[in-house]
């Protein structure tokens, strides 16, 4: 039979390796948090420069039943002219996103450590 002092130094190391491996692991994932946070900054920072918000917004709909036909025609190319220019608008977007995913500025070698 052990000694009650073994018993106690016995269960103080395990108690202190057990606290050394739970600091161990609380280190490791913080330092994979903030890898991860500035990596998701950085994705924000690249969202930004995408201007997803910049669509034009639209008139709202009026029926055309007692209008003047010269206004109508003069309506109707006027929408003509906004849906090429929201057309053009809209092509211009996917071309800088395009280009911005063609060309990323991520390297592998500033991926966080594991």
């Amino acid at each position: 039979m052990m000694p009650v002092w073994s018993w106690i130094l016995i269960w103080t190391l395990l108690a202190a390796g057990l606290i050394g491996m739970l600091t161990w692991f609380a280190v490791r994932l913080f330092r994979k948090l903030m890898g991860t946070l500035g990596a998701l900054e950085d994705l924000g920072d690249q969202l930004a420069e995408l201007d997803l918000d910049r669509e034009l917004p639209r008139a709202r709909f009026r029926p055309a039943v007692f209008r003047n036909r010269r206004e109508l025609a003069a309506a109707i190319d006027q929408a003509r002219i906004g849906r090429a220019h929201r057309r053009a608008h809209r092509r211009d977007l996917a071309i800088g996103r395009g280009k911005l995913l063609q060309h990323t500025p991520y390297k592998p070698e500033d991926r966080p450590p594991c």
